[in-house]
This record gives C-alpha cells, sequence and structure tokens, in this order.
C-alpha cells in the first residue's frame, strides 16, 4: 500500500477554546488551547501585544484601588484621579505637563474603594464609610450635605443614584448632585431593593438603571418601575465591571457575564475551566469579590489572578484575561506587573489611553510603542492542537511550514501525542522564524495521531506576527 501525502492549513487562528472537544468534526484543525501575551491581528492571525511603562511617580506606595477620569464640560480640563492608600490624587492631564500626582483636597478616605458620578459639571463620590464629597473645580473636594454614605454612584435621568450599605438606594433632586433634601420641593428619596445581600453595584445601560447585590441578583428601574430579572447572574466584584457600546462585562464565579438593559448572560464558555474545574486550580475565591476590570476600544480586561485550568495543566500567573468584543474572543495575558485596577482616559491630544494600577502603587501606561512591560522582555507562547480531521489515523508528519513577519523572534516547536496529558507530550524544537517564511522537515520517525504546534517569543524588541502554518504527512493507503 503507497502512502498518500496530505496536508493540513491553518490560517485562520482563533481565540482560546478549552471548552469544545478539540476532535469533534466540527471543530476547526488547529484549535487553540493556550495563548499567553498574543493578541489577534490580522483577523485570523496573531501578533505580541504591546508592553507598558510607568504613568507618573508613586506617591503613596500602597496598592492602587481605583483609577478614573473626568472630562469637564469645557472640554479642555481633563482630570484622572488615582486612590491608593488613603489618599485620593489626582493629575491634570488637559495641560499634560505634570509628572507626578497631586492630593486632591479634602483626599483622605478610610475606605477600601471609591464610587463616583458626574452630572451638571460637578463630580459627586464616596467610600462606603466617611461622607459623601464633591468637586466642582476637580481638584478640591467639598462634604455634601445630606447626602447618603455610599460607594457606588450613578447619573440616571438627570438624577445621582447612591448605594452601597445597605439594600436602600437613593437618589439625589432633579439636575442637582449636591442636594438631598427631602422636604419642601425638594424630591430627593430612595427605594428599596428588594432580596438577599446588599448592593454591590449602580450602573446604566440605555435608559434603564440596574442595581446588582453580593447575593448575585440583579433589579432594574426604569424611573417609575422596579423589575426583578435574574438571580445568580449579577457580579461578585464590582470593581470588574466595563462597558462597550451600551454592554457591560463583569465577572462572577460563573465566568464573564454581558448585561444589557434586557438583564445578563453568561459568554465565557470557552474560558469556563479557568474559573472552575475538576481539579479547583480555577480563580481563587477571594478574587472574585474585587478583581478589577477595564475597557479600552472593544477589548474588555480582568485579572484573574493565578490560574490553572485542567485541560492544558499550564499554569498562568498574574493571568489577565482579555475579551474582544468584535471578535467575540479571549485570549489571556501575563503582565509582569499584576494590574489591581484599570482605567481610560483622553489626552490633551485627544487620543484614549489606557492605563492600570498597580501593587506597589505605580501607575502603568500600557499600548502604543512599547514592546517590553517596565524593560522586562514579554514572553508569549501559542500552542494548538491539530489532527488532519483524522484523530483515528496515525500520521508520518513530513513538513512544516510557517508564515511570521520577517526579523522576528520567535520559534517553532512540536509535540507529538496520542493522548492531551501534559507529561506525555515531548517538546522537539524545529527551528526559528527569524526569515519570515520558513520550512523544517520534521525528524525521522515523527509518527503521531495528534499533534501539537508551539509558537513562542521572548523579545525586548521585536514584536512577533504569526500568519499561520501548513503541514503535510503521510498516511498508508487504506485501500
Amino acid at each position: 500500500m503507497n502512502p498518500q501525502q496530505q496536508f493540513i492549513n491553518q490560517f485562520n487562528i482563533g481565540g482560546i477554546n478549552i471548552y469544545t472537544n478539540p476532535l469533534s468534526p466540527e471543530t476547526q484543525d488547529g484549535q487553540v488551547i493556550r495563548s499567553v501575551n498574543f493578541d489577534s491581528y490580522p483577523f485570523g492571525g496573531k501578533i505580541k501585544r504591546p508592553g507598558y511603562g510607568t504613568f507618573l511617580g508613586t506617591t503613596t506606595g500602597a496598592s492602587v484601588k481605583n483609577l478614573f477620569s473626568w472630562t469637564k464640560d469645557d472640554g479642555t480640563s481633563i482630570f484622572v484621579y488615582k486612590f491608593s492608600g488613603s489618599l485620593l490624587e489626582y493629575y491634570n492631564a488637559g495641560i499634560g505637563t505634570a509628572t507626578d500626582w497631586s492630593t486632591c483636597g479634602n483626599g483622605t478616605f478610610t475606605g477600601s474603594h471609591i464610587g463616583f458620578s458626574i452630572l451638571n459639571n460637578t463630580m459627586i463620590l464616596g467610600d462606603g464609610v466617611g461622607s459623601t464629597r464633591h468637586t466642582t473645580n476637580g481638584t478640591s473636594f467639598t462634604d455634601t450635605v445630606l447626602a447618603p454614605v455610599g460607594e457606588f454612584f450613578e447619573q440616571f435621568q438627570n438624577r445621582v443614584y447612591i448605594g452601597g450599605t445597605s439594600s436602600t438606594l437613593f437618589y439625589s433632586v432633579t439636575n442637582d448632585a449636591t442636594n438631598w433634601n427631602t422636604s419642601g420641593t425638594s424630591d430627593s428619596s430612595s427605594l428599596k431593593i428588594p432580596g438577599a445581600g446588599k448592593i454591590n453595584k449602580v450602573y446604566k445601560l440605555g435608559n434603564i438603571l440596574s442595581a446588582s447585590k453580593t447575593a448575585r441578583n440583579i433589579l432594574q428601574w426604569d424611573g417609575f418601575t422596579l423589575y426583578d430579572t435574574s438571580s445568580n447572574l449579577g457580579m461578585s466584584s464590582p470593581y470588574s465591571y466595563g462597558t462597550v457600546e451600551n454592554s457591560g462585562f463583569y465577572i462572577n464565579p460563573l465566568g464573564v457575564y454581558v448585561a444589557d438593559g434586557n438583564g445578563a448572560k453568561l459568554i465565557s464558555n470557552a474560558v469556563t475551566r479557568y474559573f472552575y474545574n475538576d481539579n479547583n486550580t480555577g480563580v481563587l475565591g477571594t478574587v472574585f469579590g474585587s478583581a478589577p476590570g477595564g475597557v479600552i476600544k472593544y477589548d474588555y480586561f480582568t485579572a484573574l489572578g493565578s490560574i490553572r485550568d485542567d485541560f492544558t495543566n499550564e499554569p498562568l500567573n498574574n493571568a489577565v484575561l482579555k475579551y474582544n468584543f468584535q471578535k467575540n474572543e479571549f485570549l489571556t495575558y501575563q503582565f509582569t506587573d499584576p494590574p489591581t485596577s484599570f482605567a481610560t482616559y483622553i489626552d490633551n491630544g485627544g487620543s484614549e489611553q489606557f492605563i492600570y494600577g498597580g501593587t506597589n502603587g505605580q501607575v502603568y501606561k500600557y499600548g502604543g510603542t512599547y514592546t517590553t512591560d517596565n524593560g522586562a522582555a514579554i514572553p508569549c507562547v501559542l500552542d494548538m492542537i491539530l489532527t488532519g480531521k483524522q484523530p483515528q489515523i496515525e500520521k508520518d508528519w513530513r513538513w512544516f511550514w510557517g508564515f511570521f513577519n520577517p526579523g522576528c523572534e520567535g520559534r517553532v516547536q512540536v509535540a507529538l501525542a496520542n493522548t492531551f496529558t501534559k507529561e506525555e507530550k515531548i517538546w522537539v524544537d524545529l527551528g526559528d522564524a527569524t526569515n519570515g517564511i520558513v520550512q523544517y522537515m520534521f525528524p525521522t520517525g515523527s509518527r503521531s495521531r495528534l499533534l501539537y504546534v508551539r509558537v513562542t517569543e521572548s523579545s525586548k524588541t521585536a514584536r512577533i506576527n504569526f500568519y499561520g502554518c501548513s503541514l503535510s504527512y503521510h498516511v498508508k493507503n487504506p485501500g
């Protein structure tokens, strides 16, 4: 019987999928089961993610619990705020000349986090412990008389809503964030959010205000009627919340959810095993209550700590999970400095910037031309599994063609296996990807039913682009 030569082409590399059976006929050959520090660009290919560098100084040295920004109605006063230790500090990005943070007047707080809202060019904020405060100049805060204590703020239908210390949701007088009087002609009031737990987030999507509770139920308010929309779908960490195109993203122990005016739904089946698995190596329970989240353009980020899924059994420390709304795709990053908060702001040139806070009080700017993590190399790895759509047949692997950007410092490895067990994968180095288009012959006797392909890179200067690969193999003629 003569051997038949066959080919596999993989030029549509997707996101991580450790949920769908990689041997299923409906699954694309070359399913990505591990991706660390890769982005999807161009669509169907992969590129090493950008790095980050320091943004201003540290000042307090304590973990950065909150980052947020405020562009005033004049369009030129752009403030970025950092809350770490007990101090709220600001940077006037509209001027953009300062090299360090400045402390806000009356900016000492005792709570662990701060929430805020904007109404009629007034910022109002609180920490859920001390007095609620407001500012009109962006740099100095005044105690807001009669305002309830709370941590979660949202502007809705020209009122400010405050919650967070119980199950009562308070709202201000119309068009006035500083007026919380309930007598005379003032119409400030409150409503009870029923059900177990206390309010742990208030957010607006469309013309609906939602209140999430610690028991993970969500209730919605349209200004007239309160609706009980769901249970077990609410957020565990209010700090994980971020929005893209009127969709809100957050996490709880079951995964990543997206919410809109009609409720919420789970979207993270592809990476469920990062959240919980049979080996109990998913996200730690202590992380779920405080995991930070943020959005830049169409990418949602959340920090999950150290995790290990039970499919690849590969560890991922300082894990950052990224979901792209346009591509409906999950990827993972590994930041050298683990994030504790995220934010975006508009710089004085009109460009949107993405920043995050670290455990040491330092804030970092992500993206752009950075090729390192504040000077540290960015190691990236991509693992795919290929079967030729014939997992039952042993194959004699012959040739590998890889397509990269010339000058990159990537390398290609393969592992022959007849199982998914990590310990059975013996990785063999085929060679580097410096020339851009590379061709490597498999070592003689490379036989297996399954083939794992791994692309790695860990330089400080180059950014690898991986556009895809082709492979050839022989099988015996069954006839």
